[in-house]
C-alpha cells in the first residue's frame, strides 16, 4: 500500500509505504504497479493511537450496560424512570447499570431500588468500580444460585441494604458472566484510531493471557495489546518489553491500593521488589494523596525498575512532582475524567487541591514522563475527548478546572502517541515501525483547533485496515 500526499504535523505532505506489515519508505514515492494507492489529500496521518490505560472485557461488557453516571442522568429521576422502562420490559434478565455515582440520587441501595425496579434483578456499579447495589429480586437471584452452587452463604449476609464492596469475583460466580463482546469493543476502539492497549485490570492472570492471545489469533481482537495484572501472570510464559509476533506480550504487575486497607509498608517495598527481581516493572493505582505518597515511600525503599508507573495521579500536591521526577516514574493519568467529573470535583473537593487534580503541564514542567489512558469502561473510551480536556481542562457544564495545568495540542495528542512498553515516549512516523497508523478526517490545524471533534478515516493495524469510515475518502485499487 502507498499513503500519499500525507498531512504532517510539520512540514509538507509525504507519501508512505507500507509492506509486510511494515513502514518501509516516506518521501516523495512513485506507486508501485502492485499496490494499492490511498490519496489523503492533505489529512493528517499518524501512529496510531494507544490507549495506555483501559479495562478491555469490562469495557465489551459495558456496552450491554444501562449508564448510570451524571452525565447521562441530570438527576435521580431521569434515571428511575430509565430504570422503570427496562423493569416493565418483557425480559427477566439482569438489569446492569454502571458508572453511577451519588450526585445522581445519593447513596442509593436496596430499598431505593426496589421502589424503582421491584420485579427484574438489578445490579449497579459505582464509577470507582468497587461498589455494587442489587434489589431484592437481584439478591433472590443470588440466593438461588447460592444454594445451586454450594457458595458459603456468608455473601448474602451483607444484603441487608443490597450494598457489596469489592465482590465482583463473587458475584460474578454467582450471577454468571456472559461473555463480552470483544470484537464489537475492537471496532468501536478502531474508529477512534486506536490500535494498542495497556489492559490494567489488576487481576489478569495466566489464563487471561491465553484468552487475549485466543482473540488475537481469531481475529476479533484488532489492537495489540500490553497485559499488566497479577505477579503470577508470567509463570508460564515469557515476559517481553514490547507485544510479540502474536500482539500480545506480559507488562507491570498491577497494584490496587485503597486509603481504608494500605498493605504495611515494608509488605509493599518487598512486593515491588519480588516484581523486579522477576524483570517486571510496576504500575500502582494512585488516586490520593496518601495513596501517592505511600507509593512513593516504597519505591524509595525498593529502588525503580525502567517502566515502573503510577496509574492515574490523581491528587498530586507540587512537593511531590521532584521525587517523581528523581525516581523516574512515568504518569498515565485521565485527562477525560476532569470533563467527566470535573462537576463533582468542584463540588466534592476543597477548592486549594484543584489544581492537584489530573495534572499536565506541571508533570511535564517537572521532568515526569506523562501519558494517559481512558479508564474505559470507567471512563470515556473516546481519546479525543480525553486530547480536548487536556488542551482546555473544560468540565461537561463547561466550567475551566485549572487553566494553568492545560498543554498544546500537540502535547496533549503526544500522551496517546507512546509506545505500549514506553509511554511517555511518542512515536512518530519512521522507517522500519510497524504500520499501525490513522489518518484523520482533517489537516493538522484543524485537529488542533478542536481535537475533540476528531474522527479517523481509516485505522490499519501491521498495514491490515481494521477501520474505514466510507466517507468518499479516494482509494485507487491498480
Amino acid at each position: 500500500m502507498l499513503i500519499r500526499h500525507a498531512g504532517q504535523r510539520q512540514g509538507p505532505d509525504i507519501d508512505v509505504r507500507v509492506r509486510q506489515g511494515k513502514v518501509t519508505a516516506i518521501g516523495m514515492l512513485t506507486p508501485d504497479p502492485d499496490e494499492q494507492v490511498v490519496d489523503a489529500a492533505g489529512k493528517l496521518l499518524l501512529p496510531g493511537l494507544n490507549d495506555h490505560h483501559i479495562h478491555l472485557r469490562a469495557f465489551a461488557t459495558s456496552l450491554d450496560s444501562i449508564p448510570c453516571g451524571p452525565d447521562r442522568n441530570p438527576d435521580a429521576g431521569t434515571l428511575a424512570d430509565r430504570l422503570r422502562d427496562l423493569d416493565n420490559a418483557s425480559s427477566d434478565d439482569w438489569i446492569r447499570g454502571v458508572g453511577y455515582h451519588e450526585s445522581v440520587a445519593g447513596d442509593i441501595d436496596r430499598a431505593w431500588l426496589d421502589r424503582v425496579v421491584p420485579r427484574r434483578p438489578l445490579r449497579i456499579q459505582h464509577r470507582s468500580g468497587r461498589l455494587w447495589v442489587i434489589n431484592t429480586a437481584g439478591l433472590r437471584r443470588l440466593a438461588a444460585a447460592v444454594q445451586e452452587q454450594g457458595e458459603a452463604t456468608a455473601l448474602l449476609a451483607e444484603q441487608a441494604d443490597g450494598r457489596f464492596f469489592d465482590a465482583d469475583a463473587r458475584l460474578g460466580r454467582l450471577i454468571g458472566h456472559r461473555e463480552p463482546d470483544i470484537e464489537r469493543a475492537s471496532r468501536i476502539l478502531a474508529a477512534y484510531g486506536v490500535t494498542g492497549l495497556c489492559d490494567m485490570t489488576p487481576a489478569n492472570s495466566t489464563a487471561d493471557l491465553c484468552r487475549f492471545r485466543q482473540w488475537r489469533r481469531d481475529g476479533i481482537l484488532r489492537q495489540r495489546v500490553l497485559l499488566a495484572g497479577r505477579h503470577t501472570l508470567a509463570e508460564h510464559c515469557t515476559p517481553s518489553p514490547a507485544p510479540g509476533d502474536d500482539g500480545i506480550a506480559v507488562g507491570a504487575v498491577k497494584f490496587h491500593l485503597h486509603d481504608h486497607d494500605l498493605p504495611a509498608l515494608d509488605t509493599l517495598t518487598d512486593a515491588i521488589a519480588s516484581a523486579h527481581a522477576a524483570g517486571r516493572a510496576v504500575a500502582v493505582h494512585c488516586v490520593t494523596e496518601v495513596a501517592l505518597l505511600y507509593t512513593l515511600a516504597a519505591l524509595e525503599d525498593a529502588g525503580t525498575l525502567a517502566g515502573d508507573r503510577i496509574e492515574h495521579a490523581s491528587v498530586a500536591p507540587g512537593h511531590l512532582l521532584e521525587t517523581l521526577h528523581r525516581l523516574r516514574l512515568t504518569v498515565v493519568t485521565q485527562p477525560n475524567f476532569i470533563r467527566e467529573r470535573g462537576d463533582q470535583y468542584r463540588t466534592d473537593m476543597p477548592a486549594n487541591e484543584h489544581s492537584w487534580l489530573y495534572r499536565g503541564r506541571a508533570f511535564v514542567e517537572a521532568g515526569v514522563g506523562l501519558a494517559a489512558g481512558s479508564d474505559a469502561p470507567f471512563g470515556d473510551a473516546n481519546p479525543w475527548l480525553a486530547i480536548q480536556a487536556a488542551v482546555d481542562r473544560r468540565t461537561l457544564r463547561g466550567h475551566v478546572l485549572t487553566a494553568a495545568e492545560t498543554l498544546p495540542p500537540a502535547a496533549a495528542l503526544d500522551l496517546f502517541l507512546g509506545d505500549l512498553a514506553t509511554p511517555a515516549v511518542p512515536r512518530v512516523l519512521t522507517v522500519g515501525m510497524p504500520a499501525d497508523l490513522c489518518l484523520l478526517d482533517g489537516n493538522w490545524p484543524n485537529v488542533a483547533r478542536h481535537p475533540g471533534k476528531v474522527r479517523p478515516v481509516r485505522t490499519w493495524v501491521g498495514g491490515v485496515p481494521v477501520h474505514e469510515a466510507g466517507d468518499g475518502l479516494d482509494v485507487i485499487t491498480p
